[in-house]
């Protein structure tokens, strides 16, 4: 299973009320197509940050401009490519702001860098398929 961890700008309360109305009658987990599964983590009652390396903490606090104290997991299905659905649910989370980080970089990306294309030490957001070939090498 592949993670993306979306740190949107505002309150919980507003992205749970969002995903609510995209993803209607669901919850803990909402899912997409049933290949993306959709949950809030926080550090209180989750394990967000709970095996992430304290230097990406720190970059990802240096993006957003604080500690952030929770963020939307998406967990991807291994059967799926996922990179459309991904990028389509993302999108909406981070509409009014916001990063998103995934397995294969400690880079927070921002929608803009995500819909241009960016590219960050030969990566692009969720490349899996760049990742598994640099690690080939």
């Amino acid at each position: 299973m592949r993670s993306v961890f979306v740190f949107p700008t505002g309150e919980r309360a507003d992205t749970v009320a969002s995903l609510d109305r995209h993803l209607p009658q669901q919850r803990d987990p909402w899912t997409l197509d049933g290949n993306l599964y959709i949950e809030i983590d926080d550090e209180q009652t989750g394990g967000l940050f709970s095996d992430w390396d304290p230097d990406d903490v720190t970059v990802l606090e240096a993006a957003v401009g604080h500690h952030p104290t929770w963020a939307v997991q998406i967990d991807i299905s291994g059967r799926i490519d996922g990179t459309a659905e991904v990028h389509q649910l993302v999108a909406l989370l981070l509409e009014h702001g916001g990063v998103a980080t995934d397995n294969y970089s400690a880079h927070p990306w921002t929608l803009q860098e995500i819909e241009a294309g960016a590219v960050n030490d030969g990566l692009c957001f969720f490349d899996f398929r760049a990742h598994r070939e640099l690690n080939r090498e």
